[in-house]
């Protein structure tokens, strides 16, 4: 069974379990796919966060495609150039790409195929070309301009005759097709593991490094309004390997919740799912009003903690303080009758959270909640909010992947022309401020939004979900968790039921803006509890029947023997297949 978020993909991975392949085979050959398909939502030049259990050894694992930052991405050399934060658009947020290393580990370790086997089909799709889909083309029509003036090697290949593309019309990316082959010819070696790390090699300090190496050192156009050079070396990506570690493990309604650790948001679903786990089932009905606002309640101390104590530049969080029982009680007495507009963290381990000051870094504290937040939004000046793809696996022996690539959207930086693909702007999810957990560090990741769930049992894995969606991947998938844990909906009821966020919390992208108090509602959860929450304080904003969330999933059902896929129908492009 293979679900994701373009229907390419999810067929591309079912058509390599049904050639003998495992979900890690799929899985990669998927993934390459979407690198074609949703090149507005991921690319190379991005990262991944991946959460995975094998037949063998039911244990949750997170692979870590998340690079860190290079050398040169200092807070000092950040502010010699004038900025208060970093750029969200540009080479200069780019941090070491990490996604392709990770992809090519987990198929040297969990896989069976060779890498030009995996690579055929997005080699394919480059080669021949693919139908646009509507985000791709309206993506694209908001930077043309951008493109023209600043970006010229990106207009050369999204602006094919110079002018936008049509939805439907078919885009091709020869260079990233050559650039595929070059590492699939790299596979050379004795056995199959040491042909994967002569590709991985290749990658990290062959043509593909001093290629990205070479391009950053131009000067361009930021989000900022003014021209950088990046900061990336042949250095940093030799220096750097994608690796796999244990998994954050929370639990729920008899169910174990696998994220990853504290470098990405992961830790703040377990650490929502924890406080409602002391409410009773009547009253976590997000359909509700009295469910929905206990739902954005929740969410907004977890995202407190989450600003207040994630990431790698610090002390780390410890999950058993964030999870401890007094801890978790305290944090539900907070959730009142009201909504609150302020940002709560809590105290860990004896320490006073420290939270980044908004005003002090220029963000806009007065955005307005749209309903497009986390969705790729770029201005002339190469403003962007970016987005991200998902992928789910699971093959007949019990191999299940979670998958979450994102970064080096074709809106991040200038395409590197020789390579087709543009590098990611991740350390745009860094403080400029000193002393924070997310301060942007050399050689520490920043703290990715990047979020795919494992749900296990006690005889293992039962559910592989995810969805893009920025800060509100979790809060998504939250939704989802209590829908089936909890209301006893079947996964694509779930992930087919009205959804809603809240804005009030920091955005992890640039300008880091927020609404204090703000949520944003699909229409479909009706007029009495929008209107409810807007009698409880929450500031509501629509964003039409269907709009919000990607969320697509997989599973076992022991008890009928089965494999089930779900995915997403808003859009009209998530895609769930399986036999």
């Amino acid at each position: 069974m293979a679900a994701a978020t373009h229907w390419a993909a999810a067929a591309t991975a079912m058509g390599v379990l049904e050639r003998g392949g495992t979900a890690f085979d799929a899985a990669v050959a998927g993934a390459f796919v979407l690198h074609v398909t949703e090149p507005h939502l991921n690319g190379p030049g991005g990262d991944l966060v991946a959460i995975f259990a094998t037949a063998g050894d039911p244990t949750p694992r997170v692979l870590d495609g998340q690079g860190p930052a290079p050398a040169g991405a200092s807070v000092a050399h950040f502010r010699a150039k004038g900025l208060d934060r970093v750029p969200g658009a540009g080479a200069l947020a780019a941090a070491i790409p990490g996604a392709v290393d990770a992809w090519f580990l987990l198929l040297r370790d969990h896989g069976t195929w060779e890498v030009g086997d995996v690579l055929a089909p997005a080699i394919g799709y480059a080669r021949g070309g693919v139908p646009a889909v509507p985000r791709l083309a309206s993506t694209v029509a908001t930077v043309a301009d951008l493109f023209r003036e600043h970006w010229p090697t990106s207009a050369a290949l999204w602006l094919p005759g110079d002018r936008v593309p049509a939805p439907g019309e078919v885009l091709r990316n020869p260079a990233w097709a050559d650039t595929l082959v070059r590492l699939a010819e790299a596979a050379q070696g004795r056995d199959r593991a040491a042909r994967i790390d002569a590709v991985r090699t290749v990658w990290a300090e062959g043509f593909v490094a001093e290629a990205l190496a070479a391009s950053v050192r131009t000067p361009h156009r930021h989000s900022s309004g003014t021209h950088h050079a990046g900061v990336l070396t042949v250095d940093d990506t030799a220096g750097h390997r994608a690796g796999v570690v244990d998994a954050a493990i929370g639990e729920f309604r008899g169910h174990r919740i696998a994220k990853s650790p504290a470098w990405g948001q992961g830790p703040a679903l377990l650490a929502a799912l924890a406080a409602l786990d002391g409410d009773d089932d009547a009253d976590l009905d997000p359909a509700t009003e009295a469910g929905a606002h206990l739902v954005l309640e929740t969410v907004k101390l977890a995202q407190a903690d989450r600003d207040a104590w994630f990431g790698e530049s610090g002390d780390p969080v410890e999950l058993s303080a964030l999870l401890a029982p007094d801890y978790v009680a305290a944090r539900r007495a907070l959730v009142g009758a009201e909504a609150s507009p302020d940002l709560r963290p809590g105290r860990l381990g004896g320490r006073d959270p420290v939270l980044a000051d908004l005003a002090l870094a220029g963000a806009d504290t007065g955005i307005t909640a749209d309903g497009t937040v986390g969705e790729p939004t770029v201005t002339l000046a190469g403003e962007t909010k970016g987005d991200t793809c998902h992928l789910d696996v699971v093959d007949r022996a019990g191999n299940i992947v979670s998958a979450t690539p994102s970064g080096g959207w074709l809106q991040s930086s200038p395409t590197v022309p020789e390579l087709g693909f543009a590098l990611g702007t991740r350390l745009q999810m860094t403080w400029l401020q000193e002393g924070l957990p997310s301060t942007l560090t050399p050689g520490r990741r920043p703290r990715t939004t990047l979020t795919p769930t494992l749900v296990l049992d006690g005889a293992g894995p039962v559910a592989a979900l995810g969805t893009p969606g920025g800060d509100q991947q979790d809060q998504w998938q939250l939704l989802y968790l209590l829908r089936t844990l909890v209301g006893g909906y079947d996964p694509q009821q779930a992930i087919d039921a009205p959804a809603l966020h809240t804005t009030s919390s920091p955005s992890s992208f640039w300008p880091r803006g927020r609404v204090p108090a703000g949520a944003v509602v699909e229409d479909r959860l009706g007029d009495d509890v929008v209107a409810g929450l807007e009698r409880r304080g929450h500031r509501v904003t629509r964003s039409g029947p269907w709009s919000l969330g990607r969320l697509s999933a997989v599973g076992i059902d022991r008890s009928r023997g089965v494999l089930w896929g779900a995915a997403n129908p808003r859009g009209m492009q998530g895609y769930a297949v399986g036999r």
